[in-house]
C-alpha cells in the first residue's frame, strides 16, 4: 500500500511527488480540504534537484565512533 499527496484540479489529479509503482493498482482516493491557490506546487520532477546534492566517496564507509561495536 501506498500514499502519496496530489491536486485536484476539478479533472485531473496532479501527483505532488513521484507514484512508486509501474502496473495497475486500485486506489482509494479521499478529499482531505480545500487547497488556497498559493500553495499549489507544480508536481516534483526528479531532476529539479540534479547537480545540487553530492555524497562523499566513502558514504558508506565503517565510522570510527562505532569500531568497538563491529569487532
Amino acid at each position: 500500500m501506498y500514499a502519496i499527496k496530489a491536486i485536484y484540479d476539478g479533472t485531473n489529479f496532479k501527483p505532488k511527488q513521484p507514484i512508486p509503482v509501474s502496473e495497475n493498482y486500485e486506489v482509494i482516493i479521499t478529499f482531505i480540504e480545500p487547497v488556497k491557490k498559493d500553495t499549489v506546487r507544480p508536481p516534483f520532477e526528479y531532476e529539479s534537484m540534479s547537480g545540487k546534492i553530492w555524497m562523499s566517496d566513502d558514504f558508506d564507509a565503517p565510522l570510527d565512533d562505532f569500531k568497538e561495536y563491529m569487532e
